[in-house]
């Protein structure tokens, strides 16, 4: 399918879908080519076709929708980021929990895919930070649309690729090679649940302290599915707590929410009465 067409076909959609066509710019290809598959497995002759088939055929919304997931996911993805998380907010989290006397730190990771991204916060708190705040768990929770991915994602198996950006000695303490690929000890996988849930219809039970939310509701929703995303992490996110969306993401205005870390993406809930951000 040629590139022309393919934007067409996706402006024309997208919105149809509660979908930013501008947040999928740079990632158009990776669409255009499932759909093109799709096509080819319906025996379409081309985007007019498909798009036929969509205005006859409701069920295929759903079936379009599957295939404008963006998968894209690598451990400690932002380095920047995540040093934050492990040098400063992650031990400040666990500092107040401490002081609340509560048993755990809990965290929700929406968008998880391969489960990248839940690892890195575990593999960050029992490293760098358990040592820190003694006597205290941490609980992640890992949500996705896509249940494929969770299956996966449970299983702890990834290419050298996805793990290019770690720091060599934890790759070195929590990977066992496996062929040509590498497996994420159990040990750093226990405390990371995942369930398969669409962030655009629920959220998992808080309260969280963290919550990462990151290229996904910001980049690809519309306002109104920004909106509806951000109001579900408000209601279980801790007063204290902190919310991280990508560095490039901005949240809608009057969000309810004002940057921390400005550059970093991480927010906290405004105080009452505050300008929101």
């Amino acid at each position: 399918m040629r590139n022309g067409a393919c934007v067409a076909l996706l402006a024309w959609a997208l919105p149809r879908l509660g979908l930013r066509w501008e947040g999928y710019r740079r990632v158009r290809r990776q669409v255009c080519k499932r759909i093109g598959r799709r096509m080819r497995a319906l025996a379409l002759s081309g985007p007019a076709a498909y798009r036929a088939r969509l205005e006859a055929e409701p069920g295929e919304w759903l079936t379009l929708d599957r295939l404008c997931f963006i998968t894209i996911s690598r451990f400690y993805r932002d380095r920047a980021v995540f040093d934050f998380l492990r040098d400063r907010l992650l031990p400040d989290l666990g500092r107040r929990a401490r002081a609340e006397e509560r048993a755990a730190v809990r965290a929700w990771c929406a968008g998880a895919a391969n489960g990248e991204e839940p690892y890195s916060l575990r593999l960050a708190w029992d490293l760098a930070v358990a040592a820190r705040v003694p006597g205290l768990d941490f609980e992640v929770v890992a949500t996705d649309a896509d249940d494929g991915l969770l299956v996966r994602a449970r299983q702890g198996l990834y290419a050298a690729g996805s793990l290019k950006e770690l720091p060599p000695t934890w790759h070195a303490r929590a990977f066992a090679r496996e062929d040509h690929r590498f497996r994420l000890d159990p040990r750093f996988r226990a405390g990371v649940s995942f369930l398969c849930q669409d962030l655009r219809e629920e959220a998992p039970a808080g309260p969280f302290d963290l919550v990462l939310c990151r290229n996904l509701a910001f980049t690809y929703f519309a306002e109104a599915g920004q909106r509806a995303a951000l109001a579900r992490i408000a209601a279980v996110l801790h007063p204290g707590g902190a919310l991280v969306v990508g560095q490039r993401e901005r949240l809608p205005a009057e969000s309810g929410f004002r940057p921390l870390v400005p550059g970093l993406g991480i927010f906290g809930p405004a105080p009452a009465g505050a300008a929101p951000g």
